[in-house]
């Protein structure tokens, strides 16, 4: 039986198929009447699962072509991040941004809005300006930025057809310094703003009562206090009393991007290694220090059921399907233990708290309250795949805007 990362979800798949070229991928996508593709498994609900074929891209061609002068990419889809980057940075470029794992793939990160931190800094789908994709009879439909159906296609839950490959913008090649700073207390909520601003990306890690900050930088960064903070003494894990080895280079240590960026190394087992589950909210930036009074005020609830919680900020984009669409946003995430038991009720607590603030659930995470999905986008699936073989029960029961 073949599972997601955290094992809590098993796709029910009635086959598991590992292409190895463009031509075998065409012809069963052609051949299949339900299929769905599925990336680095790192979703914690069902949003890739099928009844019919489930298709992983791990064999196929592993595509990285770089165009200098264009400072463009072109990757398979299934390339995980870590791979990607190291082809990038020994090119002269990087990547704008980065999520906290360097583990997973490309397509899989872009299709449910997966992000890094930054308050200048959009969603990794934001960075796409190409993609190709094998559609329902077998064809490949390329799409550019600017075309008509793109801003629908990039962020698309795997709902319009198989990914094949991505082009992605780079920028030059850079380097940043990672500090974490302890002791952060929710009266310093006044400075949000600021703190945020300190850095290239920048996250809040906190259990509600307790909150460091992980500030990535070009330039040092030498306060002694800093709204009440102080500089943590040696590397620290996300996760207070795990041991620092599988994270990135803290201390002020100057370093590539994609060494400092992700929070994990993508030589060490990621996060938790899988032992949790998680769910994560998007708001509107202006809501930020509002929602996490609220949640502070909420914490001893959550507590029990809560291993951490992320705090970090996401520029706008314009993607139909994407959390971040048309508002600049603070995304708190929850890593939760794995006790689905104990869990839904506190994501139950956590999005009432939140409700008044119109949050937007990460869409590879545990919600229980689904989004709308703009009617653009149904038309947009209907035409492409008009016999729904794309098509599950995630999409399916995501009620119209």
């Amino acid at each position: 039986m073949l599972t997601n990362w955290a094992g809590n979800t098993a796709f029910r798949a009635r086959a598991v198929h590992r292409p190895a070229s463009l031509d075998e991928l065409r012809g069963l996508v052609a051949e299949s009447d339900r299929v769905r593709a599925l990336g680095s498994g790192h979703s914690f609900n069902d949003v890739a699962d099928t009844t019919g074929d489930l298709v992983v891209l791990d064999r196929m061609p592993a595509t990285v072509e770089i165009d200098s002068a264009a400072r463009k990419v072109r990757v398979a889809a299934g390339t995980t991040y870590a791979r990607l980057a190291e082809a990038v940075h020994a090119a002269g470029f990087a990547l704008e941004n980065m999520a906290s794992l360097p583990h997973i793939s490309v397509a899989g990160s872009v299709a449910t809005g997966t992000h890094g931190s930054g308050d200048a800094n959009r969603c990794l789908a934001a960075a796409v300006s190409g993609l190709e994709l094998v559609t329902a009879d077998g064809s490949l439909l390329s799409l550019s930025r600017g075309d008509d159906d793109f801003a629908g296609a990039v962020v698309s839950l795997g709902a319009l057809g198989v990914v094949h490959t991505l082009t992605l913008d780079l920028v030059p090649a850079f380097e940043l310094r990672q500090y974490v700073r302890e002791g952060l207390t929710p009266d310093a909520l006044d400075g949000f703003d600021d703190i945020m601003a300190n850095g290239y990306s920048v996250s809040l890690f906190t259990d509600w009562r307790d909150t460091r900050i992980w500030l990535k930088r070009h330039e040092e960064f030498t306060a002694g206090s800093w709204h009440g903070t102080r500089p943590a003494p040696e590397p620290r894990h996300p996760l207070p009393g795990m041991p620092a080895d599988a994270c990135t280079t803290q201390l002020g240590v100057p370093g590539p991007w994609h060494e400092r960026l992700p929070h994990f190394r993508p030589d060490a087992p990621p996060s938790g290694a899988g032992d949790e589950l998680q769910s994560e909210f998007l708001l509107p930036r202006a809501h930020a220090v509002a929602a996490l009074r609220e949640l502070y005020a909420v914490g001893d609830r959550v507590r029990p059921a809560l291993q951490i919680s992320e705090v970090r900020t996401i520029a706008a984009d314009d993607l139909w399907l994407s959390p971040f669409r048309d508002r600049d946003s603070v995304g708190v995430h929850f890593t939760w233990i794995r006790d689905v038991a104990t869990v839904l009720p506190a994501i139950d607590l956590v999005e009432r708290t939140l409700a008044p603030f119109d949050p937007r659930p990460h869409w590879g995470k545990l919600f229980t309250r689904r989004p709308g999905c703009p009617a653009g986008f149904r038309e947009l699936a209907g035409r492409l795949d008009p016999a729904g073989k794309f098509a599950n029960d995630f999409v399916r029961l995501l009620p119209e805007e």
